[in-house]
């Protein structure tokens, strides 16, 4: 008898949304272009993500790391994120998502953040897909603010365990990944959820972040539900 363990639909799927530029590159276009055909990429993914019974899904949006970017670039994301944030939320209320950010948000500015935080306020009552937007996020970066809030709550060291540390992440309540999808044929983690993905599933295709669609997201999940998770137990 195995220990191993099937899950046909993952309870909660991560994608880190790369190969926007390349997209862009390869027709000749500024690399706004790619952004804002990657906007769309999320309009489906979470249209996908609700069909296929997904509970939560968290999108790599914004690396604590593009902030080193070009300064004209990283202005072209934060306007979209705002455009992105002001057309679309009425639409995911409707849909009944909720929206939750992780990440250093207070560096979009006052303005940004308040509206991110109010569109949280709004969408905080939803139940059919939790839409966990990573902005300005480093897993590294969650993993040591977690420590200086379990060191500030004054949590003492025989107290710390592995679910006490979890409550202190940005993700708190939040259950880990059961897979993460990483688009554009690069195969890195690149600093993201590093503490949530210890027992993720990973699936990497080659696909631009802009031309993925349910189809993919579907090619994903069936990937997932052939796998057997052991959580590092080894099978009988």
């Amino acid at each position: 008898m195995s220990s191993s363990v099937s899950h046909p639909t993952p309870r909660h799927v991560a994608v880190i949304m790369d190969g926007n530029g390349r997209w862009a590159t390869a027709r000749s276009l500024p690399r706004i272009a790619g952004h804002r055909e990657g906007a769309k990429a999320v309009r489906r993914i979470i249209e996908a993500a609700i069909d296929q019974g997904v509970g939560y899904l968290t999108l790599f949006a914004f690396s604590s790391e593009n902030w080193q970017r070009p300064a004209e670039e990283v202005t072209d994301l934060t306007f979209l994120l705002k455009h992105y944030l002001r057309s679309e939320l009425n639409e995911l209320h409707e849909r009944g998502v909720r929206l939750r950010v992780i990440g250093e948000r207070e560096r979009f500015g006052p303005n940004l953040a308040e509206e991110l935080e109010t569109a949280e306020a709004k969408t905080a009552g939803n139940t059919k897909l939790t839409l966990v937007m990573a902005l300005s996020y480093g897993g590294r970066a969650d993993i040591v603010g977690a420590a200086r809030r379990a060191m500030q709550a004054g949590v003492k060291p025989e107290e710390l365990t592995e679910q006490v540390f979890a409550g202190f992440l940005s993700t708190a309540g939040i259950p880990d990944p059961d897979l993460l999808i990483r688009t554009s044929g690069e195969e890195r983690i690149s600093n993201f959820l590093l503490w949530q993905i210890a027992y993720a599933e990973i699936v990497f295709t080659p696909v631009l972040w802009p031309d993925f669609g349910a189809k993919d997201f579907g090619e994903a999940l069936n990937e997932y539900a052939k796998r057997e998770r052991r959580f590092g137990a080894r099978p009988v």
